[in-house]
């Protein structure tokens, strides 16, 4: 399956070294789909109309206000859709693919280690079941695969989509508390990052019961608990429901 990537920032790019296959590839600016061509031994193409003629389904990685301009030149061509676009339900690409099979996932950064969370958006595709679950696959192989109602993703896409740079910014904080008290930074980001790494591969063995990993760090009245209260005090829960709010708020048409 020959797949077509317009747009190649940063979530195609990450997309396209998850798979590590060969692409097409179309972006405004020709210097950024050559040079993930060259990385993954694609070939990029002058124009979203090529791409769209030579592929059998076309991931769209553009602006979301793009929507229909891309449409416009790529709906004639292309053979079915697949759309990466935050904030754009399967309503909307319908309206603009019109007849076409037509696919929503939202990934998150990590696919490009095939370590990340994808979330599919139920009801999309066509009449072709082969192709249909064929593109599910394709996504599949870059993590935990997720499928949910259309009116979900958007949330989902503030939990996971979103959440890389949560965790990065919550690492920094880590480390940061560190460095005050005398850590070396280097040290710290080791010590962090790779306490972060297994916690999330205990949470994934014990079935991501995130009570179970706090009971077994911290009893009652110790250091972890003090911890955990200091956090709680410090508004960390209210804090990521404000994110989430401010993302949805956001993402509204």
């Amino acid at each position: 399956m020959q797949i077509g990537l317009i747009g190649c920032g940063n979530m195609a790019r990450a997309l396209a070294r998850g798979w590590g296959r060969p692409l097409l590839c179309a972006d405004p600016v020709a210097e950024r789909a050559r040079s993930l061509a060259e990385e993954v031994g694609g070939e990029a193409l002058d124009g979203n109309a090529a791409v769209a003629e030579r592929s059998d389904v076309v991931v769209l990685c553009h602006k979301p206000a793009q929507l229909a301009s891309v449409a416009a030149e790529i709906a004639p061509h292309a053979r079915a859709l697949t759309s990466i676009l935050a904030a754009t339900p399967l309503s909307a690409l319908r309206e603009a693919y019109p007849g076409k099979p037509v696919h929503r996932f939202i990934p998150s950064l990590p696919v490009e280690v095939r370590q990340g969370a994808v979330v599919q958006a139920a009801g999309g595709g066509g009449q072709d079941v082969e192709l249909d679950r064929a593109i599910g696959e394709l996504f599949a192989q870059l993590g935990t695969l997720v499928v949910l109602d259309d009116a979900l993703v958007d949330v989902a896409m503030g939990l996971m989509s979103c959440g890389p740079a949560y965790v990065a910014l919550v690492a920094e904080a880590q480390i940061d508390a560190g460095v005050r008290k005398g850590i070396p930074a280097a040290q710290g980001a080791e010590l962090v990052v790779q306490t972060l790494a297994g916690t999330a591969e205990l949470l994934r063995r014990r079935g991501n019961d995130t009570m179970a990993i706090r009971r077994e760090v911290a009893s009652p009245g110790g250091l972890t608990a003090r911890g955990l209260d200091a956090l709680e005090r410090g508004g960390v829960r209210a804090a990521f429901s404000d994110a989430l709010d401010a993302v949805l708020e956001e993402s509204r048409p």
